[in-house]
């Protein structure tokens, strides 16, 4: 059994961990989307029952607390919506809308929205960084997933675009060397928590 699972949504995001996995970490795919993250996410808890969990990928920057290229962990978890932000929805009650990381990394925290797609708008962007820095498509469902276990969770992200029109040019452009810079800069938090 793996001592550590880590995850990201997609094979460039891990970078070469999945041909050079650190000693004592599993690692796989979460797969695009918070639903198919937390479907995934739930299967691999309970297959290979780790002690903690760590989510590496990119992420788009709402404004300019984070600069592209910037290294986070997310120190919030939050499921919002522009509809949501500007009135036109709401979620229930029950439904848990936030999750905190279950342990540190060393990189700066900063709450990290998940919406349910991409924000294509300045004005989107802007209204979205009233409640966080960055935006992300999986960490809601793998947060979700990680907690009904009672695995720990954490998240390491790089932020590959500005949020906006330009974001998927600009992801695209960035985000290999962005989670390559990522992974290195993690090497020795993997080998202490593994």
């Amino acid at each position: 059994m793996a001592r550590g699972l880590l995850l990201a949504a997609f094979p460039p995001e891990l970078a070469g961990l999945d041909e050079r996995p650190p000693p004592g970490w599993r690692v796989a795919l979460a797969g695009v989307g918070a639903i198919a993250a937390a479907a995934a996410t739930a299967r691999l808890l309970a297959e290979e029952r780790p002690d903690r969990l760590l989510f590496v990928g990119t992420c788009g920057a709402y404004d300019g607390r984070l600069p592209v290229g910037a290294l986070l962990s997310a120190s919030e978890v939050l499921a919002v919506s522009l509809d949501e932000l500007e009135g036109r929805a709401y979620r229930p009650g029950p439904e848990r809308r936030r999750w905190a990381p279950g342990w540190a990394l060393p990189f700066p925290g900063h709450a990290v929205a998940v919406t349910p797609a991409i924000t294509r708008t300045a004005e989107g962007a802007a209204r979205l960084a009233a409640v966080a820095a960055a935006e992300h498509l999986e960490l809601s469902g793998v947060f979700e997933a990680a907690q009904a276990a009672g695995v720990p969770a954490a998240a390491a992200l790089a932020v590959a675009n500005r949020v906006g029109p330009e974001a998927h040019a600009e992801w695209r452009a960035r985000h290999a060397e962005a989670s390559r810079a990522l992974v290195a800069a993690l090497g020795p938090a993997l080998a202490a928590a593994g």
